[in-house]
């Protein structure tokens, strides 16, 4: 059973995996009265799918302003017939960016909507990396689910994670001509000074940096640990630094990454920076019971991020994302010791000497699949990150 924290006057709950998430949002979605706001990458045709979108249709149809908010290339593929169903029963449902050509590399094309946030009522907030989709996809063999994390949140965090989730709403609303759903906005979210709970946010006008630079804050401020596990770890030099520079002055840094190829491109790039990283002395353990999703990291035991934003260019650079920061002791213990149960039951460690006795044609690809990528982002024009 997970345990809530209260911090700062909110309640947080850290949940891993679907099998914690999905429950408990479908029961707050069945709670629900007045509205309910809910944005994900992915929206999948399958069992887990099914379940939310029977609680969303279920909430409309008793009086809930319902509002979905999905991206129109990830869930590109959930039918017509789903969504005319939900429709039907007054959910209302928007597209990010849904006409889009596979033929061109232009930015627009890359700005995707990849959080995945939910809020209800304005009173409970979920935040982090888990889609809309089963843990162990149809075809997939795996006996584990993705590991993936979220947060289920109460108190004056809701409130501002439903202002960011209005705000784009209306901002949808008003560039699709459909005025008439558009909401009144909640006081909107400002930048404080830092806080115990932080909302990390990035776009392509105000956030452009904003959850990069709270990663590197902490790694620059790092004296004893830092333990990060995300799915597509692809940064940028400035990021690297900021790792190697932690592990030189005696900071213990583990990196929990995917092991399994899921995007042969990605997998191989990433691979094309262990030597430097394992040469600085930083631990890299390879996620391999299942596919890895997650997009977390804790620092010093005192400071750690949930959120949907990997450390890659299409995150950092063009998508909007969405991390949760807490400066707090328990919390940050509570996710330190499943990302340890993880590392030690599911993680393979690499060494150097596993670089060095790599075939040469492995070499080669991950050479080359770090070239193609950081040619791919000097021609959209971020070729210096």
């Amino acid at each position: 059973m997970t345990v809530s924290h209260a911090i700062a006057g909110n309640q947080l709950r850290l949940l891993q995996n679907g099998m914690e998430f999905f429950p408990e949002l479908c029961a707050d979605i069945d709670s629900a009265r007045k509205a309910i706001y809910l944005e994900t990458y992915i929206f999948a045709a399958d069992r887990t799918g099914q379940l939310v979108a029977n609680a969303l249709r279920a909430a409309a149809q008793r009086g809930v302003k319902v509002h979905l908010l999905l991206d129109g290339f990830g869930s590109a593929q959930l039918p017509d017939a789903w969504l005319d169903e939900m429709c039907s029963s007054g959910v209302q449902v928007l597209w990010f960016r849904r006409d889009i050509s596979p033929f061109t590399l232009k930015r627009n094309r890359l700005r995707r909507l990849h959080r995945k946030m939910a809020v209800i009522d304005a009173q409970t907030a979920y935040l982090g990396g888990i889609n809309i989709i089963d843990d162990i996809e149809e075809g997939h063999t795996f006996e584990a689910p993705r590991l993936d994390f979220a947060v289920r949140m109460q108190g004056e965090i809701a409130l501002q994670i439903q202002s960011v989730m209005v705000r784009l709403w209306n901002m949808i609303s008003w560039t699709q001509l459909r005025r008439r759903e558009r909401e009144i906005v909640a006081p909107f979210y400002k930048k404080q000074q830092p806080q115990a709970v932080t909302l990390l946010l990035r776009d392509n006008l105000r956030h452009r940096r904003e959850i990069e630079r709270a990663y590197l804050q902490r790694i620059n401020q790092a004296q004893q640990e830092i333990i990060l596990a995300n799915a597509y770890f692809l940064p940028g030099r400035v990021f690297r630094r900021a790792l190697t520079h932690a592990s030189q002055r005696g900071v213990k840094v583990k990196l929990l990454l995917q092991g399994r190829v899921e995007y042969r491109l990605q997998h191989y790039a990433t691979r094309a920076l262990y030597e430097q990283l394992l040469q600085a002395g930083i631990e890299i353990y390879e996620y391999q019971a299942s596919y890895m999703h997650a997009k977390v990291a804790v620092v010093d035991e005192q400071w750690l991020t949930v959120g949907s934003s990997n450390l890659d260019p299409l995150s950092l650079l063009l998508a909007r994302e969405a991390n949760l920061a807490v400066q707090d002791q328990g919390f940050a213990l509570a996710l330190k010791i499943q990302l340890q149960s993880a590392i030690a039951q599911d993680g393979k460690q690499i060494l150097l000497s596993d670089l060095q006795s790599s075939a040469w044609h492995t070499l080669w690809l991950s050479r080359v699949s770090y070239a193609l990528i950081r040619l791919a982002m000097a021609v959209l024009g971020y070729g210096k990150h």
